[in-house]
C-alpha cells in the first residue's frame, strides 16, 4: 500500500481535532451555561443541581472540525430525586423537569432561545454549535441515575459510555501520543462520515460510527493510513453482514437496528471509499494518485495540496542547485598596480 502516514497524520492534526482556541471557547460557553442554570434556580426558589457531567463526544475528545460549527456539546445535569417535585410535592414528570431547567435558561441575549427536546434541553450559540443538557435524577434508593427520556424516567449512565470508551482507546491503540491512535482513527471515521453537508441528515450519528470504530479497528504502529485504511474497510465489511448495532454499556439498548436506513447509508458511502483507495495497492501508484485517492474519500484538498507543496520545493530546491553548480566565482588577476580581483 502506497505509504500515505504523515499526510494521514497531518491531515488529521490540521484538519479533524479540534483547536484549542475552539475547545476554550465551547468550555467557557458550557461553564456560563451551568451558572446561568444555577443562578436562575435559585432566584426562582428551585433547589441546585448536585452535579453537572460533561459526556458524549465532548467529554470522549472525539468532536471533530465542522465548516459550518455545527458541533453538539453534551453537558448532564444530575438533580437530587428529592429536589424535582412541583409546588404540591409532587415528583416531577421527566417532560416538566425539562421544562424547569428549560424555564431557567432562557436569556434575551439569545437570538434563539432554547428549546425542549425529547431527551434534553438544547441551547442554541449564535456560532453555530448547541449544548444539550440531558436531565437526571439521581434516585434516593439505591443512587442509581435516570435520565428524563421522553416520557419516562430511564436508568442511564452516561459516565460508564466514557468510560467504555477510554478503556478501549487505552488497550487498543499502540501509542501514547496525540490523544493515542484509536482515538485518531474513530475521529477520522467520523469527519468522514460528515465529509459532505449532504450526507448529515442520512449518515450514521457520530456515536454510531464511534462503536463500529471500536468494534471493526485494526490497530498499526507504525502506519496510521494503514490502520485508517483497514478500519473502514473493516466497517463496511461488518455491515454487509449486519446493520444492527448494539449500545456499548446499555445491555438491551440498540444504536442502529437491523433495517436502519443510517448505517445502511454508511455501509454504501464506505464502499465508495474503500474503492476510492484502491489504486493504493497498485504496483504503479504514484504520489499524486495517492493523494488525490485521499482527497476524494474526504472531500478535501488537502493531501493534494501537501502533493503540490512536495513538487514546488523539489522544483526551487533543483532550481537553487542549477545556480550554484553554475556560478562563476570571482577570480584573482594579476595587473600592473598589484593584485586585485577580476
Amino acid at each position: 500500500m502506497y505509504d500515505c502516514n504523515k499526510d494521514v497524520l497531518a491531515f488529521h492534526d490540521d484538519e479533524v481535532t479540534l483547536t484549542q482556541p475552539l475547545r476554550t471557547q465551547m468550555r467557557d460557553h458550557r461553564n456560563a451555561n451551568r451558572k446561568r442554570l444555577k443562578d436562575r434556580l435559585r432566584e426562582k426558589g428551585y433547589p441546585q443541581p448536585k452535579e453537572f457531567i460533561k459526556q458524549g463526544s465532548y467529554a470522549m475528545l472525539t468532536m471533530v472540525q465542522d465548516a459550518d460549527n455545527d458541533y453538539d456539546i453534551d453537558d448532564g445535569v444530575y438533580f437530587a430525586e428529592a429536589d424535582l417535585k412541583d409546588d404540591k410535592g409532587e415528583p416531577l414528570s421527566p417532560k416538566a423537569a425539562r421544562e424547569r431547567v428549560c424555564d431557567a435558561l432562557r436569556d434575551d441575549r439569545f437570538n434563539t432561545q432554547p428549546k425542549v427536546l425529547s431527551s434534553c434541553v438544547r441551547v442554541y450559540y449564535n456560532e453555530g454549535y448547541h449544548v444539550d443538557l440531558p436531565i437526571y435524577r439521581i434516585r434516593a434508593s439505591d443512587g442509581e441515575y435516570e435520565l428524563a427520556s421522553g416520557d419516562e424516567w430511564k436508568v442511564s449512565r452516561a459516565a460508564d459510555v466514557e468510560q467504555w470508551f477510554y478503556d478501549a482507546n487505552s488497550s487498543k491503540s499502540p501509542d501514547t501520543e496525540n490523544g493515542r491512535q484509536f482515538r485518531r482513527v474513530t475521529r477520522m471515521a467520523k469527519k468522514f462520515a460528515r465529509s459532505r453537508v449532504s450526507w448529515k441528515a442520512d449518515i450514521a450519528r457520530g456515536f454510531t460510527v464511534t462503536k463500529l470504530v471500536e468494534e471493526c479497528y485494526v490497530s498499526d504502529a507504525q502506519r496510521e493510513d494503514v490502520a485508517l485504511r483497514e478500519t473502514l474497510r473493516g466497517i463496511r465489511q461488518r455491515l454487509q453482514k449486519d446493520l444492527e448495532v448494539s449500545h456499548p454499556t446499555t445491555a438491551g439498548d440498540l444504536l442502529a437496528s437491523a433495517d436502519d436506513s443510517r448505517t445502511a447509508y454508511l455501509r454504501d458511502r464506505l464502499a465508495t471509499a474503500v474503492d476510492d483507495l484502491a489504486i493504493l495497492d497498485s504496483a504503479g501508484c504514484t504520489s499524486a494518485q495517492a493523494r488525490k485517492a485521499w482527497d476524494k474519500v474526504f472531500n478535501a484538498s488537502f493531501f493534494s495540496a501537501r502533493e503540490e507543496a512536495k513538487l514546488a520545493a523539489a522544483a526551487n530546491a533543483t532550481v537553487l542547485a542549477n545556480i550554484i553548480s553554475g556560478q562563476e566565482y570571482p577570480r584573482p588577476v594579476d595587473k600592473q598596480g598589484g593584485g586585485r580581483f577580476a
